[in-house]
Formats: C-alpha cells, sequence, structure tokens
C-alpha cells in the first residue's frame, strides 16, 4: 500500500512480469503495450468489501487521458483476468492512451462477497468511478466503458445507472438471458452454476431483471455503443445483439451493429479488425469531441 494513499485503492502492486511473458506480450499486443504503459493489481473497496481488480494508464504522465472502465466476462473465478493477461489487454488499452479501470467482481481472486452475475456485484463497476481520484492523468470528465461477453451485460446494466460514459463498446454480449440451459453452453453453465441456489421461478426473474431487451429504454441516451458480434457465437447467440439494436433503432439510441462472418465468441480470426474498431470508437468519442 504506497503512503498518502485514501481509502478507495486499499492496496496496489504494480505487474511485474518476466523477460519470457514480456516476450509474449509485444508478440501478442505489441511494442506500446509493454514499453507506454502501467498496469497495477489492486484491492479497492466496494460497498464495504474488499474487491480486486486492475488500474492502468500511460507511463508519459505530462498530459491528462480519457478513463475507460473495462468489464470482464464469465461466471466467478471462470473469466477472472490473470496477471499475465491483464498486463495485455489493459496495457493496450493504456497504451492507445487512456486510463483503465477493470474489476474482477466480488467474490473472485481472493475478494470478499460473493459474485452475483450482475445484482448487486454491478455495484463494483460504477465503484470504479471514483478510483479516478488515485491517477493524476486521469481526465476526470471523459469516461467510457467496454465489456465483453458477461461483461456486456455489465455494461448495458451499468448504462441503466447513470449517463456518464460519452462511448460504450459490447462485444459478443449478454442481452437477454433467456433462462433456457438448453440453448446455449454459456446458459447451460449459468444455471449450473446457480442451481440448487434459487427456485425455479426465481432464477427466471433473475434472468429478466439482467436482460436488457426487457427494458433497454432504462439506457443512457447520450452513449453511442458500439456493437459486436460473431455470426459464428455459440455461446452468446448473435440474436442477443440483434434482438437488441432494433429496439435501440425504436429507441433512436445512437449505436453502430457490426456482425462479423465466422466469428466465434471470443472473435479470434478477426482480432486486428476488432482492435482497430475499438480504437477509433473511444477515439471518436473520447478525444475528438471532448
Amino acid at each position: 500500500m504506497r503512503d498518502g494513499m485514501s481509502d478507495k485503492i486499499i492496496d496496489r502492486q504494480e505487474i511485474i512480469l518476466t523477460v519470457q511473458q514480456q516476450k509474449m506480450i509485444v508478440s501478442g499486443w505489441g511494442n506500446d503495450t509493454l514499453d507506454k504503459s502501467v498496469v497495477e493489481k489492486i484491492t479497492y473497496s466496494s460497498d464495504g468489501l474488499k474487491v480486486t481488480g486492475y488500474i492502468a494508464y500511460p507511463k508519459d504522465d505530462s498530459k491528462i487521458y480519457p478513463c475507460i472502465i473495462w468489464c470482464r466476462g464469465g461466471i466467478g473465478n471462470a473469466g477472472a483476468i490473470d496477471k499475465f493477461t491483464a498486463r495485455g489487454i489493459f496495457g493496450q488499452l493504456a497504451s492507445w492512451g487512456y486510463c483503465v479501470f477493470a474489476s474482477q467482481y466480488r467474490g473472485n481472486d481472493g475478494g470478499e462477497g460473493h459474485d452475483d452475475f450482475g445484482g448487486d456485484d454491478l455495484n463494483d463497476v460504477l465503484n470504479l468511478i471514483p478510483l479516478a481520484d488515485e491517477i493524476p492523468q486521469a481526465n476526470k470528465d471523459v469516461w467510457g466503458i467496454e465489456g465483453w461477453s458477461r461483461g456486456g451485460m455489465m455494461t448495458y446494466l451499468t448504462l441503466t445507472k447513470t449517463n456518464i460514459f460519452k462511448a460504450a463498446i459490447v462485444l459478443g454480449g449478454i442481452a437477454n438471458l433467456r433462462c433456457n440451459s438448453d440453448e446455449s453452453k454459456f446458459m447451460r453453465r449459468l444455471y449450473e452454476h446457480t442451481l440448487g441456489r434459487y427456485e425455479e421461478s426465481e432464477f427466471k426473474t433473475r434472468c429478466e431483471t439482467r436482460s436488457i431487451v426487457n427494458f433497454p429504454e432504462k439506457l443512457s441516451k447520450t452513449t453511442p455503443m458500439l456493437i459486436i458480434h460473431g455470426n459464428a457465437d455459440n455461446r452468446v447467440l448473435p440474436h442477443d445483439s440483434l434482438d437488441l439494436s432494433y429496439k435501440l433503432l425504436d429507441l433512436k439510441i445512437l449505436y453502430r451493429l457490426v456482425m462479423l462472418e465466422g466469428g466465434d465468441h471470443f472473435l479470434k480470426s478477426h482480432r486486428k479488425e476488432v482492435d482497430e474498431m475499438r480504437r477509433n470508437w473511444f477515439e471518436k468519442y473520447l478525444k475528438l469531441r471532448v
């Protein structure tokens, strides 16, 4: 814990990789990711719980940079971001000129509490916002948000709570938890994860209250969204994004929908293209319009 630190961040440690890991970062994410960014693992306070996560920021502290919240996917510790992956994903975003804030969500990676999959753990996302006070080069007036898979659901739900975000990106995002465990591998896993904890009727209610297609009118009207989905995604089915897009159209919410041919849930075969779209979207709405 650093001297003079407030109680917003309880602990922070810079991620230091081995020489071999550094070479892998350069191979996977490029030289700038390693050379131009700092990534730290943190413990922060959220609703009185100690929750783990990450922050990243550019090494150049001579100016201020927009802030981005990044929402991870997965359930529980499955999908939690390890230090190596964090150094790549968040280091890349920071190298583009952003301060990045990410949560592992409560109950995961040694954090206190229980991962509620879009319930109280949504506060773990919102409680990242005050952490910008701890980063001198953070422009606390300019925020974006990004989420992959379950993180897409978290992004949508966050956008019903605040209009602070000037841009959002969702990739393979869950927009409709249909409660049909036969529909996809992801839904089967979710059902198994919660089976025995809730009655069937309560499980259905929990699904409905986490499905943005049921209340899209609550979304921020001032946050442009880039929605990207692979046509061959068999974990979160493509019509999650397609169905939501029609509702966004009716609500006149600014968005761009990109369906990638042959793209799986992780969009591996489209990575370079996806990174370019992500970078351009944040550049357009977080930098050029400031």
